[in-house]
């Protein structure tokens, strides 16, 4: 036998027993460790001669602790990703319920503006209310009965809800320039305005909250 033979040899005997199929038996490992399923092959994935040498002069002591280390942080991992799934779902389950509470704000919200809105013309149809009885009143009035002067009461008691419902009069003077935001053009006249000038109001137009209800309706100076 050759002195290489025989080095060979006391190596496969100190640090464990080797056959064809590359299984080796780690002496000193723990018990929970199997060591005579170890295949280097499946270790490497495809022969790695650096990795087998390596295996092979090490000592099986601390191959041992190093496959129990990796044990350890396996199951840390299994377990940091079972807190992170938990985590997630609660995570999934919080932004359901504020999804849901969002939509039922939305819901009531829409219904408190519904409800403002018919209150809101309730209370002006109400006050509407009390100027037709006016006017209804004015025509009960004899035939010979001068009632000028109820219905200009009267008007003016419109005016005075309308002014309390934030509504301005569009009723523009003579000789004023066209608007077309608030100006209704009816027709091109002769007059002794400007050209292109208001010359004369047929029905004014009126505006609620910076928001124009009705145009004004005017007629405009004829150009030369």
């Amino acid at each position: 036998m050759s002195e290489q033979d025989a080095a060979e040899e006391a190596t496969t005997s100190d640090d464990g027993d080797a056959d064809v199929d590359g299984e080796v038996d780690i002496e000193g490992a723990p018990d929970d460790v199997d060591t005579d399923d170890i295949d280097l092959g499946d270790v490497t994935g495809e022969a790695d001669e650096d990795l087998v040498e390596r295996v092979a002069e090490s000592d099986p002591e601390e191959i041992a602790r190093e496959l129990a280390g990796l044990r350890s942080q396996t199951e840390t991992l299994a377990s940091e990703v079972d807190e992170l799934e938990t985590e997630a779902e609660e995570l999934e389950d919080k932004l359901k319920r504020k999804q849901a509470e969002f939509q039922n704000y939305k819901k009531r919200m829409k219904k408190r503006r519904e409800e403002e809105k018919q209150r809101a013309t309730e209370d002006l149809v109400s006050r509407i209310l009390d100027v037709r009885d006016n006017l209804e009143r004015a025509l009960e009035q004899d035939e010979d009965t001068d009632i000028r002067g109820g219905v200009e009461s009267t008007l003016r008691q419109l005016d005075d809800v309308l002014e309390a419902e934030n509504v301005d009069v569009i009723d523009p003077d003579p000789g004023e320039d066209v608007d077309p935001s608030v100006h209704q053009v009816l027709a091109n006249v002769e007059s002794e305005e400007e050209p292109g000038a208001i010359a004369d109001v047929h029905r004014p137009g009126y505006e609620m909250a910076e928001k124009v209800l009705r145009e004004a309706q005017v007629t405009v100076s004829k150009e030369e």
